[in-house]
């Protein structure tokens, strides 16, 4: 009897029969109660080792049904409940039947009280607001977007993924609609984490045994916001429980709001199912502010902050500070910084000084092609050897064309010096990369983003 519990009683064994109960339920309801009552119901749960689920069935006839039918099911919903990835492999065993009520499932069965989390109780940055937020042409779409999930969650744009560059206000939508949910209601369950803390907890829960608890943590939420979403691409088991918590709480209605430096399609190391799932809401950028979107952002943080900044110096830097938002903001603390040191008002002589003293040379300076490949190499997550080596395979090929990209419009080299960098290849093979790139930016809106993104990224005063 698989109840029956003895001193050789492993584990990993007890886990597996302890989950068996939910298994049972989840995959039942996958089809006709007469053939889960006949064929389901007769499996027993006999032993876990190193990722193999061993189930007996009565026959061989119960084997084959289970292979045709249901085993992937089964599979599925062994490792979402053990929180790793399980094989099943079947066992004949004349005497299994349906297995009786243990104590270990009556525990299980017992109402679970969730402490909430310290996430649940999160607090968003007093500085991330919708009323300071400034909108634009650049991100107007984002800012909708953010808005309407903020006022009616899990009823709009859900899914709402955001994408665009690092410094451009993702984070800054995240805490908005955090903190305007929690405004009208501070018991509403919000939980904020980035894809790095979701893959650090999962490791940290699958080590010590408390995967439950993280899966509580991360499921019983109204709104989930997660930053960075593309920190998961090729992290595989990551990927998987966030694809589980993704599919349970849009099926239960709950808001997911996701960030990322880039959009769905550019995930390449995502799994096609989470790619999809992420494209089915609302996708919305924020590119590159105007200049007089970044002044206007300036103006608005010297308000708070009670720098006395002048809408002349605030477009000058605008115009002279190459960067994101935070690179601008960083010049207007050192400009409101040497004011105070020389006890002289903030002027224009005085923004010219400084940015010629901190940032002229930085624009001036041109990237180096190991600075690009570095470039790209980060954004793609593909090491740069793989970049400069043959290998075919569809992201790579697309890193290299866009590698290919960016040193010609950075460095402007020749084709057949560039060639000679991508490992002395022909300069036609050159040629090609750079005209497929530009007919793909011309033709897809999202990709010319990114193009234009990295770009910026290697030559921040020029895009």
């Amino acid at each position: 009897m698989y109840d029956q519990l003895t001193f050789e009683t492993r584990e990993d064994d007890l886990r597996l029969r302890g989950c068996w109960e939910n298994v049972l339920k989840k995959v039942s309801a996958l089809m006709a109660p007469k053939m889960a009552e006949r064929f389901l119901h007769r499996i027993r749960p006999a032993e876990l080792r190193d990722g193999v689920a061993i189930l007996e069935v009565p026959n061989s006839f119960n084997v084959e049904w289970i292979r045709s039918r249901c085993l992937s099911d089964l599979q599925r919903a062994i490792s979402e409940e053990l929180g790793e990835t399980v094989l099943v492999e079947l066992r004949i065993n004349a005497t299994a039947r349906r297995p009786e009520v243990t104590a270990i499932t009556e525990l299980r069965a017992q109402p679970v009280v969730v402490e909430r989390s310290a996430r649940c109780s999160f607090e968003p940055g007093d500085r991330y607001r919708f009323d300071n937020f400034v909108t634009g042409q650049s991100n107007r779409l984002a800012f909708a977007g953010a808005k309407a999930v903020a006022s009616d969650p899990g009823k709009k744009y859900n899914p709402l993924f955001i994408y665009g560059p690092s410094g451009l206000g993702k984070t800054h939508l995240l805490h908005s609609i955090a903190r305007e949910v929690l405004q009208r209601d501070p018991n509403f369950p919000v939980v904020y984490i980035s894809a790095q803390q979701f893959a650090e907890e999962l490791i940290s829960s699958l080590q010590q045994g408390k995967i439950e608890p993280f899966r509580r943590a991360q499921r019983s939420v109204g709104i989930w916001l997660v930053d960075d979403i593309q920190f998961i691409a090729g992290k595989d088991r990551t990927q998987e429980e966030l694809f589980y918590t993704f599919n349970h709480l849009h099926q239960t209605g709950k808001q997911i709001v996701l960030c990322s430096d880039r959009p769905p399609r550019e995930l390449h190391l995502m799994d096609e199912r989470l790619r999809s799932r992420f494209e089915s809401g609302l996708v919305a950028d924020i590119q590159w502010p105007d200049t007089e979107t970044r002044s206007a952002i300036l103006l608005n943080k010297a308000h708070e902050e009670g720098v006395p900044l002048t809408t002349q110096v605030a477009l000058y830097l605008a115009e002279h500070v190459p960067g994101n938002i935070r690179n601008l903001e960083g010049a207007m603390t050192k400009l409101a910084v040497q004011s105070s040191l020389n006890n002289h008002e903030i002027s224009m002589d005085l923004a010219q000084e400084m940015v010629e003293l901190h940032y002229s040379k930085a624009a001036l300076a041109r990237p180096s092609f190991t600075q690009i490949l570095d470039v790209v190499s980060k954004f793609y997550r593909i090491p740069v050897e793989d970049i400069r080596g043959t290998s075919r395979k569809a992201p790579i090929a697309l890193a290299r064309h866009v590698a290919v990209y960016l040193t010609r419009e950075v460095t402007q080299g020749s084709w057949k010096h560039i060639g000679h960098q991508f490992g002395d290849r022909d300069h036609t093979s050159m040629m090609h990369a750079y005209e497929k790139i530009s007919k793909m930016a011309g033709g897809d809106r999202d990709f010319a983003n990114v193009v234009r993104s990295l770009l910026r990224n290697l030559n921040p005063d020029g895009q």
